[in-house]
C-alpha cells in the first residue's frame, strides 16, 4: 500500500514532533493549540478532554486530535508537567504564509524543572533542577557530582562529595532539594532509580556529562578561559554534573539563560548532615502523614511575608550551619528585631507590600516580564528607602542597609516609558508613553486623525449630500464604505466609486475614505511592530540593573527571614540560645515548638535535658503516650532551631554545636522496596552506627521491637555499648526503650543515664504527666494504655491476669542492682569469686576492644556486688 501523502501542515508537525520525541508538542493552529496522534491520545486521558479526529492526509486518512484554547494553554500545560511530561509549545511566528504555510517554532520546551510562568510556580518554594552523576569504585560508588539550578531565580550552585558517604550524601541532598527534576546520564539511570516522591527523573545523553563536553559548556556559557574562579579545579565530578545541567538548559530553554550568571561552589561539611530518615522523623518542611506543610517545623517558623524570605527560611531549615559566627549574626539580627516591636510591625507593613523582585528580574533577564510586571517592580522598588530608613543605625542589620538599593534609576526608566495601565498581555498596543517615540507618537496621531475622520463622515456626507439615508459602515471583506438605498443611488456624487450592489442599497467608496482607511488598517500592525521594538530597548536598559536588583531581592529576604524568627519569637515566648563549642547540651524547660501549638495555651509540660563530658546517654523508660518521643524529638528540633539561627522554646538553652542529628523513630515499612519494619530499622541504626561522631546527637525509640523479646533486648543492649565504648562515638544519645531490663546499664557504663517520663497512678486510674525525671520507671503500663486506647475490658481483664504470671516467674534478663559498697577482689581466698571466674572464662583471643572495655565495666559492677 502506498504511502500516503502528507499536508504541508501535518509535515511541519510531523518535524518539530522528530526532534523533540520525549515530549508532547502543543502545535498552535488559530486560536488552538493541537495535539496529534499518541500525544492527542495521551493528553485527552491526561487532561480529560475530547479525543477528535481530522484529515490529515492527501488521502483523507483521519489522525487522533485533541485541542486547547490558546488563552488557556498554561494552565494545561501546568498540569501535563505536575504529572512528569515534557511539553514543547510550537507557536505561529505571524501570520502571513511562507509557501502556503505558516512559519511555526518551538518557543519554549517545559519539564517539571524548567517551569518559568509565574502561575505555575509555587512563590514560597524554589523549583529545583538537579544534575548528578556518579564515579564507580573497586566496591561501588566513591564519588559523585550534583549540580541543582533555579532558573527562575538564577541561584546554580555544584559540590563533589568523595569516598563511601558518596551515595548517603547524594541521597542526603536530593531529601534536602526537594528538586521537582532529576537528570543523570541515560547509562546510569538505565540502572534503574529510585527518586524520592515529588521527583522526575529524566534521562540524558550521557556524552553531556563527559568532562571536556561539561567543562566547555561552562566556559562558554560564562564567558572565561578558567573555572578555578568558580572553585571547580579540582572537582571533576562537580564540572561533569553542572555542565550536564547548564546543556540541558540550553536545549530546554532556547538559549534565554541571561539569568544565570553564576555557579557557586559549595561542601556539604559547611552544614550540618540530616539524612533522609531524620528529616522525615523530626517532619521538617513536610508532615509525615500527608506531607503538606502545615504541622512541620516551617510551618512554625514561616511568618513571612514575601516569597523571597518564604524561600530563603525554607533553605535554613533544611540546611543548618555550623559556622559560629554566621549563626550568631542571625541571631544578632532576629535579637534586634526581637527587642523592637514598632520596628518590627513597620517592617512587616512594608514587607507585605513588597513583589518577588528576584523572580521579576530573572524574568527580565529573559524578556518575559510583561509590562505590568515592571509596574509591580517599579512600585516595589518605591519601597526600598523607607525599609533603609527603619534599619539605619542597627547594627546587626547594618549590612542590609547597604545591600537595599532602590535603584532609583531603573525605577524612573520604567516610569517614563511605560504607560500608567499597560495591556494585561503581550502583542497589545497602549504599552509604551506618548513623547519616548516622536515616531510612534505621529502613528497614533496620524491614527487618531484618520479615525475622527471616519468617525465623522457619516454626518459630514449627509450634510453634504442631502441624503438621509446615507450611512457609513464596514466589514472585514470590503472594509470601511459608505451605503446609499436603491432609491436614491442615483443622486450619488461623481466623486463616489461604487463598490459594491445589495438587493436594497449601492455601496460605495472615496479616494480620501480609502486612504484613511489603509492608515488605520495599518496603524495598528506597526504600533504594535514599534511598541515590541521600544519595549525590547527597555528590557535591554532595564538589564544592566539586574545585579543591583538581584542584591536588593536577597536583603529583602534576609530581612524578611530575621523577621519571621523575631516575631514566632516573640508570639511563641522563644529564649536566644548560647552556641558554644563546647560538647554539652544544656536544654531548661525546653518545649515541643510544633505540639505545643496543637494543646491550649500554657499547658503543654517543658521538660530539662542535660548532656555534658560525664554524661553522654540517656536511656528513657516509660509508657507510650506518655511523652517519649516527644522529648527525643523536641531535644533534636531545639538544637536544629539554634543552628539555622532562630531562639528556641526554651526558659535556657546552651548548646554546643552539633555536626549531625541521627534520629530512628517509629516503624516506617519499606514494602516498595522488599524491607520490613525491622529491616529498615536495622539499616537507619547501622547507618548512625557507621557515620556518628562525638560531635553528633542520636535520637534512637524502641530499637529491637521489630523482632523478638530477646533478640530485641540483645540487640538494643549491643547498640548502647557500642555508642558508649567506641572511642570514634561517644555521641549525646536518647534511647527511649520499653525493655527496662536495660535500666541497670546505669550501673555498668559510667555515662548512661536513666530518665523516666512520670506517670501519675491513684486507686487504679493512671495519669500521664508528661514530666522527664531522673530514675528509672517502675512498669510500662501497657496494659493500662490498652484499655486507655479501648480495647474490650475482658482483654484488658485477661492481660493483667497474665501480667501478674509472668512478674511473679522473674526474667533471665535481670541485673543485679548496684550496691552501696564497693568491694575489693580478694586473689588469694579459696571462696569462689565471681568476677574472677568471669575472667577466667574470657577468650582474650576472640575480644575486639570495644568488647573488652565493656567487659571491663561489668568485671567492675561484678565486684561491687561481691560480698
Amino acid at each position: 500500500m502506498p504511502k500516503a501523502k502528507v499536508t504541508p501542515a501535518r509535515r511541519q508537525y510531523l518535524d518539530f514532533k522528530a526532534q523533540y520525541p520525549d515530549a508532547v508538542v502543543f502545535f498552535r493552529m488559530g486560536d488552538f493549540y493541537e495535539c496529534f496522534d499518541d500525544d492527542a491520545e495521551l493528553v485527552a486521558r491526561e487532561l480529560d478532554i475530547t479525543l477528535t479526529a481530522r484529515s490529515n492526509t492527501r488521502n483523507g486518512e483521519k489522525i487522533p486530535m485533541a485541542g486547547v484554547p490558546h488563552h488557556a494553554v498554561d494552565n494545561y500545560v501546568a498540569r501535563l508537567v505536575e504529572k512528569g511530561y515534557h511539553v514543547a509549545v510550537v507557536d505561529q511566528m505571524g501570520s502571513d504564509t511562507v509557501n502556503g504555510i505558516v512559519p511555526r517554532e518551538v518557543t519554549q520546551v517545559v519539564t517539571p524543572g524548567t517551569i518559568t510562568e509565574p502561575s505555575m510556580l509555587d512563590q514560597r518554594q524554589n523549583n529545583f533542577l538537579l544534575g548528578i552523576v556518579l564515579r564507580e569504585g573497586t566496591n561501588g560508588y566513591d564519588g559523585a557530582g550534583i549540580a541543582y539550578v533555579d532558573i527562575t531565580t538564577g541561584q546554580f550552585a555544584a559540590t563533589q562529595v568523595a569516598g563511601e558517604e558518596a551515595p548517603i550524601k547524594l541521597l542526603e541532598e536530593i531529601t534536602r532539594l526537594s528538586p521537582r527534576e532529576v537528570i543523570m546520564p541515560q547509562s546510569w539511570a538505565e540502572r534503574g532509580v529510585t527518586l524520592p516522591p515529588g521527583s522526575h527523573l529524566t534521562p540524558y545523553q550521557d556524552f553531556y556529562f563527559d568532562t571536556q563536553n561539561a567543562e566547555g559548556v561552562l566556559l562558554r556559557h560564562f564567558k572565561t578561559r578558567s573555572l578555578a574562579g568558580f572553585g571547580l579545579d579540582d572537582l571533576p565530578l562537580a564540572v561533569q554534573a553542572a555542565g550536564g545541567v547548564l546543556q540541558y538548559l540550553i536545549d530546554t530553554q532556547r538559549g534565554s539563560l541571561a539569568q544565570i550568571k553564576n555557579l557557586r561552589t559549595y561542601s556539604t561539611s559547611d552544614f550540618m548532615n540530616l539524612d533522609t530518615a531524620t528529616r522525615r522523623n523530626l517532619e521538617l518542611t513536610a508532615t509525615m502523614r500527608g506531607g503538606g506543610t502545615n504541622g512541620s517545623l516551617l510551618s512554625v517558623l514561616d511568618r513571612t511575608v514575601t516569597p523571597m524570605g518564604a524561600r530563603l527560611l525554607r533553605q535554613w531549615v533544611g540546611q543548618p550551619v555550623l559556622d559560629m559566627d554566621r549563626l550568631n549574626a542571625r541571631l544578632d539580627a532576629v535579637e534586634a528585631l526581637y527587642n523592637s516591636g514598632s520596628l518590627r510591625a513597620e517592617v512587616i507593613d512594608i514587607l507585605r507590600s513588597i513583589n518577588d523582585i528576584e523572580r521579576l528580574t530573572n524574568r527580565l533577564l529573559q524578556k518575559r516580564i510583561l509590562p505590568r510586571e515592571l509596574i509591580a517592580l517599579a512600585d516595589t522598588l518605591r519601597k526600598v528607602p523607607a525599609l533603609r530608613v527603619l534599619i539605619q543605625g542597627i547594627t546587626p542589620l547594618e549590612y542590609l542597609y547597604t545591600e537595599l538599593d532602590p535603584a532609583d534609576d531603573a525605577t524612573y526608566i520604567i516610569d517614563t516609558t511605560l504607560t500608567d495601565e499597560p495591556p494585561a498581555v503581550m502583542n497589545t498596543i497602549g504599552t509604551i508613553r506618548k513623547g519616548i517615540s516622536a515616531e510612534l507618537d505621529d502613528i497614533y496621531n496620524t491614527s487618531r486623525d484618520a479615525r475622527n475622520y471616519i468617525n465623522t463622515l457619516e454626518k459630514v456626507e449627509k450634510e453634504r449630500t442631502g441624503l438621509k439615508t446615507l450611512k457609513v459602515g464596514y466589514n472585514k471583506v470590503f472594509g470601511y464604505y459608505i451605503e446609499i438605498s436603491r432609491a436614491l443611488s442615483d443622486q450619488a456624487p461623481d466623486h463616489y466609486i461604487r463598490k459594491q450592489t445589495l438587493v436594497n442599497a449601492e455601496r460605495f467608496i472615496t479616494p480620501e475614505m480609502k486612504d484613511k482607511e489603509n492608515i488605520i488598517m495599518n496603524a495598528d500592525d506597526r504600533l504594535l511592530e514599534l511598541e515590541r521594538q521600544l519595549y525590547d530597548d527597555l528590557l535591554n536598559q532595564l538589564q544592566q540593573f539586574s545585579t543591583t536588583l538581584l542584591r536588593t531581592a536577597r536583603a529583602i529576604a534576609h530581612l524578611d527571614g530575621f523577621t519571621s524568627l523575631a516575631e514566632v519569637a516573640i508570639r511563641e515566648d522563644y529564649t536566644r540560645p548560647t552556641l558554644t563549642h563546647n560538647n554539652v547540651l544544656h536544654i531548661e524547660q525546653g518545649r515541643h515548638p510544633v505540639v505545643e501549638q496543637t494543646l491550649p495555651a500554657g499547658t503543654f509540660m517543658p521538660n530539662d535535658c542535660f548532656f555534658d563530658e560525664h554524661e553522654r546517654i540517656h536511656l528513657v523508660t516509660g509508657p507510650n503516650m506518655a511523652g517519649k518521643s516527644t522529648t527525643l524529638r523536641q531535644t533534636a528540633l531545639i538544637v536544629l532551631m539554634a543552628q539555622l539561627g532562630s531562639f528556641v522554646p526554651a526558659h535556657n538553652a546552651t548548646i554546643g554545636l552539633v555536626d549531625r542529628i541521627f534520629t530512628r523513630v517509629g516503624a516506617q515499612d519499606e514494602i516498595h522496596a522488599g524491607q520490613s519494619t525491622f529491616m529498615v530499622e536495622m539499616v537507619e541504626t547501622a547507618n548512625i552506627l557507621t557515620h556518628a561522631t562525638p560531635r553528633s546527637l542520636v535520637i534512637l525509640d524502641e530499637i529491637g521491637r521489630g523482632t523478638s523479646t530477646y533478640d530485641g533486648m540483645a540487640i538494643a543492649r549491643a547498640v548502647i555499648e557500642y555508642l558508649h565504648n567506641n572511642p570514634r562515638l561517644g555521641c549525646k544519645t536518647m534511647f527511649a526503650t520499653h525493655y527496662h531490663e536495660l535500666t541497670t546499664l546505669e550501673d555498668i557504663l559510667p555515662k548512661v543515664r536513666n530518665y523516666n517520663v512520670a506517670v501519675g497512678e491513684h486507686e487504679g486510674e493512671i495519669t500521664f504527666l508528661h514530666q522527664v525525671h531522673r530514675g528509672a520507671a517502675s512498669q510500662s503500663y501497657g496494659v493500662h494504655v490498652a484499655r486507655l486506647a479501648g480495647v474490650p475490658q475482658g482483654v484488658v481483664n485477661r492481660a493483667n491476669e497474665l501480667l501478674s504470671e509472668l512478674e511473679a516467674q522473674g526474667s533471665d534478663f535481670k541485673l543485679s542492682a548496684k550496691p552501696d559498697a564497693p568491694h575489693q577482689i580478694s586473689m588469694f581466698d579459696d571462696t569462689p569469686n565471681p568476677a574472677l571466674e568471669a575472667l577466667q572464662q574470657l577468650n582474650i583471643d576472640q575480644l575486639t576492644p570495644i568488647d573488652a572495655i565493656t567487659k571491663l565495666y561489668e568485671l567492675k559492677r561484678i565486684a561491687n556486688n561481691t560480698d
